[in-house]
């Protein structure tokens, strides 16, 4: 027969010690699903929120040394549960009391399940928002505990690869090349079929286009120095929808806030609620961005040329709208009309901010990335002309007559562009 305050003196400490490594286990298993299951659009909030939000964003920036930290501490918990568990069983069993021994032994397996895993998980995954600020600061003193420790792991795992499995070798990828080619010789039979073929060409064109030919340029956006205070909003015209933010007597730009993803406005300081911001090339291309900011929890991007001069901003939507809706191209979004008219057969007028693969695909020619890196039409005006454009000025490109008709400053022309035999006739 069971002697319960036996029972009791031999479990007492033993469960007290359980009880703190269930709830440590339930810690570490809420902290994996919150801050893993938060979508990409609430991480890009938290980049811009309060001290706690950011630091979970921080969390995020680097997943594999966050999720190798949360999984060894989990582990390292769950043995000491166990072993636990083990010696107190043990005990029972000595003192002939085998039924509360194997009663306990269920009992611990249960609550670890429930209390550390099922419920903590079933719980973060409901509240994740919420959770993931409160639990930044103890999982963040986890990960930073757990850093000396990474690089001597890391040196073992490379070492039991190269023992155990020598000659294992990366599976290869398809080139962007193969994947157009099959895309190609597939054989659409219906409507449906032929949007998703032109859709898949838009997403490996990703991978041709440069940064330069879908960004905005400098002073198609509105840009301030910091501090900004909310009533520039009503004082300033705001072209487009983003507004960055430089340091004082600077031209580099480290923030940016897009308008339409502000559910509510600060209360003094505009830039209290800008993103931080990353900075690419102009010659990289939309594929290579696009995955930075899927990495980086980022949302806009500031181009530099070769000399570190910042010349325009992209963001993770002019990146969608050039796969979802490539017949409305940057020039449309910039000057809020269709860049290119109609005016006779042959004959179009064209915005000098259009880009030559766009302008191509309009006169049905095949589209060859010049040699002098030019990608728009100005840029190749100028190239052609050696000189500032003025209106009645004309050029040759690829078979066609281009013709300088207005001239706006500071930069902006509009040409008229025909076959040469329809000039001639």
């Amino acid at each position: 027969m069971t002697d319960l305050p036996n029972v009791l003196g031999l479990v007492l400490p033993g469960m007290l010690a359980m009880l703190g490594l269930i709830f440590a286990s339930a810690f570490f298993s809420g902290s994996e699903t919150a801050l893993f299951y938060l979508s990409h659009n609430e991480v890009r909030g938290f980049r811009s929120g309060p001290q706690r939000q950011r630091m979970v964003a921080a969390l995020l920036s680097n997943p594999d040394r966050l999720l190798t930290a949360v999984l060894f501490w989990n582990l390292v918990i769950n043995l000491s549960y166990f072993a636990t568990s083990v010696v107190i069983t043990h005990r029972l069993t000595a003192e002939n009391q085998t039924m509360a021994a194997g009663f306990f032994g269920l009992a611990s397996l249960g609550l670890i399940i429930l209390l550390g895993e099922v419920l903590p998980k079933s719980t973060a995954v409901v509240f994740r928002v919420q959770i993931a600020p409160i639990i930044s600061w103890p999982l963040s003193l986890a990960v930073r505990l757990l850093d000396p420790v990474l690089p001597p792991l890391l040196h073992i795992t490379r070492l039991a690869r190269r023992t155990f499995w020598p000659h294992l070798k990366r599976e290869y990828h398809l080139d962007e090349d193969d994947l157009e080619r099959a895309v190609e010789i597939s054989h659409p039979s219906d409507d449906k079929i032929r949007k998703e073929r032109l859709l898949l060409h838009q997403i490996l064109d990703l991978s041709e286009i440069v940064v330069g030919e879908a960004m905005r340029p400098r002073g198609t956006f509105l840009t301030v120095n910091r501090p900004a205070d909310i009533s520039l909003l009503k004082t300033e015209e705001i072209p487009g929808d983003v507004i960055a933010f430089r340091k004082s007597g600077t031209d580099d730009i480290d923030g940016a806030t897009t308008l339409t993803d502000l559910s509510s406005f600060p209360q003094n300081r505009l830039d209290a609620v800008a993103e931080e911001i990353i900075h690419v090339p102009w010659c990289a291309t939309l594929a290579y961005t696009l995955q930075l900011f899927r990495d980086r929890f980022c949302s806009v991007a500031a181009v530099v040329n070769e000399y570190g001069e910042t010349i325009g901003i992209i963001t993770n939507d002019d990146i969608l709208d050039t796969v979802l809706r490539p017949e409305k191209g940057r020039a449309e979004r910039l000057i809020n009309r269709e860049p290119v008219l109609e005016i006779a057969p042959g004959r179009h007028h064209v915005e000098g901010i259009l880009t030559l693969r766009r302008l191509c695909r309009v006169l049905d020619i095949e589209y060859h990335p010049p040699a002098d890196g030019q990608i728009t039409v100005a840029g190749m005006v100028y190239e052609k002309l050696g000189h500032f454009p003025v209106p009645g000025d004309t050029c040759e490109w690829r078979g066609f007559r281009i013709r300088v008709i207005d001239v706006t400053p500071p930069a902006h022309i509009r040409v008229m562009i025909a076959r040469e035999e329809a000039t001639e006739e």
